[in-house]
């Protein structure tokens, strides 16, 4: 389980995606990874970067050129084929594709992230609001609806942009939870130095 707070070395991440270090310093050149350095300039990464390099094995798995997977990386939108690399086409037959079922997982997720993550993380923070979670369940409701409609490449579409927004909230999320426990710090400070002062 990767700790979404932590910094990793790069030979931590080497174990966790089984790539050498060697590979991806190559492949920071290769698909223009932008991989965070620190004040001795040494290379980090956090979730976000480590989810980027498994997303790329997971394409190589599949089959992608790496000409292919910058073009996924850089156009989440596109879905290339191993021919033409700036088609959009399907990855599997359209007659096995369930819309139905996959729109409902997709739907299944977002409630999921929504009432594990955001809600109390919005309760905690500002009280309970509860606009705020019937406007996100409304997206949610528009977002299932259009999902349907659509044809197959088009879903893949949708749903790869739906995962990098479930990302971004859940980074948003660790975010916030930092920002209060700082704030609850700071406040526990602020009240030591108020009862020493009076003693």
């Amino acid at each position: 389980m990767i700790d979404m707070q932590r910094q990793y070395t790069i030979s931590e991440v080497s174990e966790l995606t089984d790539y050498p270090p060697h590979v991806l310093r190559y492949y920071e050149k290769e698909f223009e990874l932008d991989i965070p350095r620190n004040e001795s300039n040494h290379r980090y990464y956090t979730y976000k970067e480590i989810e980027i390099i498994q997303y790329i094995k997971s394409l190589q798995n599949r089959g992608f050129s790496n000409k292919q997977i910058k073009l996924i990386i850089k156009s989440p939108e596109l879905v290339v084929n191993n021919n033409e690399e700036t088609a959009i086409t399907t990855i599997m037959p359209m007659e096995k594709l369930d819309i139905n079922n996959l729109s409902q997982e997709i739907s299944n997720n977002l409630h999921n992230i929504l009432n594990e993550e955001l809600k109390p993380l919005i309760d905690s923070k500002y009280g309970s609001n509860e606009q705020i979670i019937l406007e996100l369940k409304e997206e949610i409701k528009n977002l299932r609806e259009e999902i349907s409609s659509k044809e197959r490449d088009v879903l893949i579409c949708e749903n790869a942009k739906l995962k990098m927004k479930i990302k971004e909230k859940s980074y948003e999320a660790a975010e916030l939870r930092e920002e209060l426990k700082r704030k609850e710090n700071a406040n526990k400070g602020f009240f030591k130095k108020m009862f020493k002062s009076k003693n």
